[in-house]
């Protein structure tokens, strides 16, 4: 099976089965300038053409570092179906129709801030930064926010999945698959 698809179908499998509000969360991991690895949470917005896309400032700590080294993790875990996901890859940005269309997606508060904030950057006085929000709010509920022209996304283009599924007596079930010259090869991995 294409690692692709069975992430498809475990994906649909937890989202049919899960309470959560967001089964797309997943861990970006990215190589630091300092040479530490960096992880955050964000969210899946699809898979193209067998890519992973995941959206945000490229100014962004994880857009900088994404820049300077275009290489990334995903790193699922789903509790429902007690199933963990870890995909390597490399990064490209993606196209700006593409990035317009997600843009477009989001709620208004989201545009807002993604318009005023220079995520991760120190702010000096959070209830004036608030305030600066709700003034936008105002202002902008009734307009057609345009992209900031920080904000796009990043395709994880996988070389290496791995599927583990968890049992109770720790004989976990662990597939891993690696991309080689244009051919996924499959491998069984010990618990």
């Amino acid at each position: 099976m294409n690692p692709i698809d069975k992430f498809k179908n475990w994906y649909q499998q937890e989202t049919q089965k899960s309470m959560s509000r967001i089964p797309s969360a997943c861990c970006l991991s990215t190589i630091g300038e300092d040479n530490y690895p960096n992880a955050r949470f964000v969210s899946l917005k699809a898979i193209k053409d067998e890519k992973f896309v995941v959206t945000g400032p490229l100014t962004s700590r994880k857009g900088t570092e994404i820049s300077a080294i275009p290489k990334a993790s995903l790193t699922f875990w789903w509790t429902e179906t007690e199933r963990q996901v870890r995909i390597q890859g490399d990064c490209a940005i993606i196209e700006d129709e593409l990035a317009d269309m997600y843009f477009a997606e989001r709620n208004i508060e989201s545009k807002i801030v993604s318009t005023i904030s220079e995520q991760g950057e120190f702010v000096d006085d959070y209830k004036d930064f608030q305030h600066k929000f709700e003034n936008e709010k105002v202002k902008l509920k009734a307009t057609q926010i345009q992209r900031p022209y920080n904000w796009s996304g990043i395709y994880v283009i996988p070389n290496r999945i791995e599927f583990m599924e968890f049992k109770p007596d720790r004989f976990h079930f662990r597939e891993l698959y690696t991309y080689d010259n244009g051919v996924w090869i499959h491998h069984l991995l010990q618990p």
